[in-house]
C-alpha cells in the first residue's frame, strides 16, 4: 500500500491530456465577469470595465512558435515531465492558442482591472478614458489555474494579445523583455527571494513588432531609433497574482459609489485573496473584520521581509507602483527592474522611474503602498472604530518594523550579531567614495579578510592611500567586533549563504537576447545555469567570465546601464 502511495506521488504529468486534469479555476468559479463582457472572450479591444472582477479574453497566438526554454527546476517542483515542452497542443497553449484547451480546462482566460497609484497619489489622466477604468492586465492573460501537488498555481501568458485594459497598444511583448523576465524570476527564487516564477518561453518566427529602443552604443537618456522586434511569450507562475491596486481599485468604486455591488465586490476580492495566499494563517471562521486585520498583519510582514530581501541583493524593481506590488507578498512584474552594480543609494536603472522608486528608496515606496492597501481594506470595517484604530496602528508601525528589519538585514550581510550604527554608515561611506560594486565587495568581505588589498577587485578605480588607510581602520574595528562575538567560521559561512557571487548584470544579458534574435538560445542556457545557483562559485573558466566589473564602456550606455520600460 506504502508503495503504491509513493509511486502515485512521484509521477509526473507527462502530456497535455493529464495537465488538462489539473485545472482548477477559482478566481473565475468564486468571481464576477464583467457584465458588459463576452463569454466567448472575443474582447480585445480598449473599453471602459466599471465592475466585476475580471473580463473573459481569449488570448492571441503568436505565429509559428518556437520554444526557447523552461525551468527545470519549477517543472520538478510542480511534477510536470520535460516530456511536456514536446507536447505539441502544450506548446501551442503556453504560445497563446487555448483553442487545444481539453474539458476541464477553460475554453477562455481572462484579464483584471486594476487601479494605478505612483508613490500614493492616485492616477487616472493615463487611462484613455479619463476615468481609471481602462486600467488592467494590458498584455497579460491568464490562462490556467490548477492544483499541484494540493498546491495551488497560476499561470499567466506575458505578451498573449491585446485586452479591453491594452489602451490602444498590441498587446504583445517583445523577446528581449520576455527573455530578462524569464530570467530574473528564476535567479531571484535562487537568491531565495519571494517570487513569480518562469515555465516557458517561446518566440514568434514570424510577427514582428516596432519598439522604441536604443542604437548600438547610443548615450542618450531615452530611446534614440524605432527598431524591429520578434513578438514572444513567457509564462509567469504565482499562487495568485492580485496586486494591491487591484483591492485598491474596488475600493474606489466604493468610495466613489460607482455600483450598487461595489462593497460587495471589494469583499468577495478580498476573501479571495485571503484564500488563495493567506488561507493557512487566517481562520476562515473568523468574521470579515478580523480576516481584514490579520490580513493587514500578515502582508505588512510579508512586504517587510520582501523589500529587505531585495536591498539584500541589490535589486530595485524601478517602479513599485501600487499596481506592480502583488499583494501576496512577493515580487512581481520584472519590467523596468535591475540590480545595483557600481553601488548608489540612488541606482534606478528606468529612465522613467525617478528617485523615489530608486533603490535605497523602495523601503518608503513600501510603505507608501502598504499605506494603500490598508486604506483599501477600510471600507471593509463597517466604521468600527475600535477595528480601524487597530488597522490604523498596523500601517503606522510599518516604518519602525521596516527599519528594524533593515538593520537586521545590513548586520548580518556584515556577519555582525547586531546593528553598529558608526561601523555600517562609515561602511556606506567607503562604498560610495571608493566606487565599489555592491555584489562582489560583499562576497570578498564573506572571506573576512585581513587587509584591504583583498578588496581591490571590488573597486572601479584604483583607491589612494588616505582611502585605503581608511578602509584599513574600517577592517579593523570590523573584525574586532566579529572576534568578541566568536565564531569566525560560522560567520564567514553565514554570510556565504546571504551574499551571492554571481548578480544580474544587464550588460551580461544583452548578449544572450541579441543571440536569441538570431536563433540561438545557447546563452539564455547558459545564464539559466549561472543563475540556478547563485551563491555557489563556479570553476574558474566561468567565475571568470560572469564574476566581474561593469566594463567602462557600459556606463551610461542606453539599453545597459539605464532603459525606458522593456516591453
Amino acid at each position: 500500500m506504502s508503495t503504491k502511495s509513493n509511486s502515485l506521488k512521484e509521477k509526473l504529468t507527462e502530456n497535455f491530456s493529464e495537465f488538462s486534469q489539473l485545472s482548477d479555476y477559482s478566481f473565475m468559479n468564486s468571481l464576477n465577469a464583467d457584465p458588459q463582457s463576452t463569454k466567448d472572450g472575443n474582447d480585445h479591444k480598449p473599453r471602459s470595465v466599471y465592475s466585476g472582477h475580471y473580463v473573459p479574453v481569449v488570448p492571441t497566438a503568436i505565429p509559428e512558435p518556437e520554444y526557447i526554454s523552461h525551468s527545470k527546476k519549477l517543472f520538478k517542483e510542480l511534477r510536470l515531465s520535460s516530456n511536456l515542452t514536446k507536447d505539441q497542443n502544450f506548446c501551442r497553449f503556453f504560445s497563446g492558442d487555448i483553442s487545444v484547451a481539453n474539458y476541464p480546462m477553460s475554453p477562455v482566460g481572462w484579464a483584471t482591472g486594476y487601479a494605478l497609484s505612483i508613490y500614493g497619489t492616485e492616477y487616472t489622466q493615463q487611462c484613455p478614458f479619463g476615468t481609471g477604468n481602462g486600467y488592467g492586465d494590458g498584455r497579460a492573460i491568464s490562462v490556467f489555474e490548477g492544483l499541484f501537488n494540493g498546491k495551488r498555481m497560476e499561470m499567466q501568458l506575458k505578451g498573449g494579445g491585446p485586452t479591453p485594459y491594452c489602451r490602444g497598444a498590441d498587446g504583445r511583448a517583445v523577446l528581449r523583455s520576455s527573455v530578462r523576465e524569464f530570467l530574473a524570476q528564476e535567479l531571484m527564487d535562487a537568491l531565495g527571494i519571494p517570487t513569480s516564477r518562469s515555465l516557458t518561453l517561446y518566440v514568434s518566427r514570424s510577427e514582428i513588432v516596432r519598439r522604441p529602443w536604443y542604437s548600438k552604443g547610443s548615450r542618450y537618456f531615452e530611446p534614440d531609433i524605432m527598431i524591429d522586434n520578434q513578438a514572444a511569450i513567457t509564462t509567469r507562475v504565482a499562487p495568485s497574482f492580485l496586486r494591491v491596486g487591484q483591492i485598491e481599485l474596488f475600493a474606489r468604486r466604493v468610495r466613489n459609489n460607482a455600483h450598487d455591488e461595489a462593497l460587495n465586490e471589494l469583499k468577495m476580492i478580498v476573501k479571495h485573496l485571503i484564500h488563495r495566499n493567506y488561507k493557512d494563517e487566517i481562520d476562515n471562521e473568523i468574521s470579515i473584520e478580523s480576516k481584514v486585520i490579520k490580513l493587514a498583519s500578515l502582508y505588512r510582514s510579508r512586504l517587510i521581509s520582501l523589500i529587505a530581501n531585495w536591498m539584500r541583493v541589490g535589486y530595485c524593481q524601478g517602479n513599485f507602483n501600487s499596481d506592480n506590488c502583488a499583494a501576496g507578498g512577493y515580487t512581481l512584474d520584472y519590467g523596468p527592474f535591475g540590480f545595483c552594480e557600481l553601488f548608489d543609494p540612488r541606482f534606478q536603472p528606468w529612465t522613467g522611474g525617478g528617485e523615489h522608486f530608486s533603490f535605497f528608496n523602495q523601503p518608503f515606496a513600501a510603505a507608501i503602498n502598504f499605506k494603500t492597501f490598508c486604506s483599501s481594506l477600510s471600507p471593509l470595517l463597517s466604521g468600527n472604530k475600535q477595528d480601524q484604530g487597530k488597522l490604523d496602528q498596523i500601517e503606522k508601525d510599518f516604518s519602525e518594523l521596516m527599519n528594524k528589519e533593515l538593520k537586521k538585514m545590513w548586520a548580518n550581510k556584515l556577519g555582525l550579531e547586531h546593528y553598529n550604527e558608526t561601523l555600517i554608515n562609515e561602511f556606506f561611506n567607503l562604498m560610495v567614495i571608493s566606487k565599489a560594486d555592491y555584489t562582489i565587495l560583499f562576497r570578498k568581505l564573506s572571506e573576512i579578510p585581513d587587509n584591504s588589498y583583498s578588496l581591490k577587485d571590488s573597486f572601479y578605480f584604483p583607491i589612494d592611500d588616505e582611502l585605503n588607510n581608511r578602509w584599513e581602520v574600517w577592517l579593523k574595528n570590523w573584525q574586532s567586533i566579529l572576534k568578541k562575538e566568536g565564531n569566525i567560521k560560522a560567520k564567514s559561512a553565514l554570510m556565504k549563504s546571504l551574499n551571492p557571487v554571481y548578480t544580474w548584470r544587464e550588460w551580461m544579458v544583452v548578449p544572450a537576447y541579441e543571440e536569441a534574435e538570431k536563433g540561438n538560445y545557447k546563452k539564455i542556457k547558459e545564464l539559466q545555469d549561472i543563475f540556478s545557483n547563485p551563491y555557489i562559485e563556479q570553476p574558474s573558466e566561468i567565475d571568470q567570465k560572469y564574476n566581474r566589473l561593469k566594463p567602462s564602456q557600459y556606463f551610461n550606455y542606453g539599453g545597459v546601464s539605464h532603459y525606458s520600460c522593456s516591453s
